[in-house]
């Protein structure tokens, strides 16, 4: 890419479920067929990158394309889609629109046009360039995570109006399908795995960069080591760092299973240290693993009575620098406004080692 303008998604586009669902073979096999096979659902709500052209009147002027990609997961869509292409086991679902819309691993607002209010009035405390704390209202973001200028403020109570219904409905043509899909996906998988006396997990898949922007486009201000992703991968099930419960508080996927999980991950992607791959650090896991691992939660009996099951959510972020690669991580942290092409034999290596790990996982 060349440009710095932002990338948008042309204005009346509406997503069905069949654009956001990706599996092995889907010329030749049908989604029954896909769900009857697999036992893990990938899904992704930061993947989408493009923002719908309805919503770029109300993007703040310093926000490139630069600043666009790096407040996404996008790294996340090329992987997971081929991942999807070369393993039958997985199904995988897409959120085809930006987190910027709103964001699919926060509990969505009551009241986005009172939500949006309040994180601006954080915004301007904090002052201008400045961290500001969105905890419950960062559902929509008026700033980056860098604190940059991401949307405009309404100067009126029909600009705020207009801004909370705007997003709201356009919200509905991608975000609101994927949300539905997803749990459709999950509920559909969960029934086959208890006809089939299978178990299954659900992973949300993220990535995360242990650098921040600067205005100029460089991605290479380093986070508070407290913050920083391990070298690989961090999984997460809201416990500890061993995957044991914090106190009352439950686990979305077991102790024991997660670390398996975690060395299959050391496996399959061939890393020798294993903090390379850790738990429950820097982050605990979010909205969708929560919402999941309270589903599973209810069915457990039953999973433990019909039929010997296990039920799990769990999160994975990634270390971004790891999944682009050396050449095009040094090129965001240089100055600029566009962001590269995915490397695809590199994009094709780690789907492989994705399903590499999950395969050691199953056989463990």
């Amino acid at each position: 890419m060349t440009s710095g303008e932002p990338v948008l998604i042309p204005a009346g586009t509406v997503f069905t479920p069949e654009d956001l669902t990706f599996y092995a073979d889907r010329d030749s096999r049908s989604l029954d067929d896909a769900i009857a096979e697999a036992d893990l659902l990938v899904s992704c709500p930061h993947s989408g990158s493009a923002i719908p052209a309805e919503l770029s009147r109300f993007l703040a002027p310093e926000f490139t394309q630069r600043l666009q990609f790096d407040f996404t997961d996008m790294s996340t869509s090329p992987i997971v889609r081929r991942w999807a292409e070369i393993d039958s086991r997985i199904v995988y679902a897409e959120n085809p629109h930006p987190r910027m819309i709103r964001d699919p691993n926060r509990a969505k607002p009551e009241n986005l046009e009172a939500s949006l209010r309040e994180a601006f009035a954080r915004v301007h405390k904090a002052g201008a360039g400045n961290k500001a704390d969105l905890t419950g209202v960062d559902a929509v973001r008026p700033v980056t995570f860098s604190f940059y200028p991401l949307l405009l403020e309404p100067t009126d109570d029909a600009g705020w109006k207009n801004l909370a219904e705007t997003f709201t409905e356009t919200a509905e043509h991608g975000l609101g399908v994927y949300e539905r899909t997803r749990d459709a996906l999950i509920e559909a998988m969960v029934e086959k795995s208890f006809e089939l006396g299978r178990s299954f997990t659900t992973l949300s898949f993220h990535d995360t960069m242990n650098h921040t922007t600067r205005r100029d486009g460089a991605v290479n201000v380093e986070r508070p080591e407290a913050d920083r992703l391990p070298d690989v991968v961090a999984l997460s099930n809201r416990g500890d760092h061993h995957g044991n419960r914090r106190g009352d508080n439950p686990v979305t996927m077991d102790p024991k299973l997660i670390r398996t999980l975690a060395v299959s991950h050391r496996k399959g992607f061939q890393v020798d240290d294993p903090d390379a791959v850790a738990l429950n650090q820097p982050y605990l896991g979010s909205f969708e693993i929560i919402r999941a691992g309270a589903r599973f939660a209810e069915l457990s009996a039953r999973a433990a009575a019909e039929a010997g099951i296990t039920l799990s959510a769990v999160q994975a972020e990634f270390k971004r620098e790891f999944l682009l690669g050396d050449e095009l991580a040094a090129y965001i942290m240089e100055p600029g406004l566009d962001w590269p092409t995915p490397d695809a034999e590199r994009v094709d290596q780690l789907a492989h080692a994705c399903k590499a790990s999950w395969d050691h996982y199953r056989n463990s």
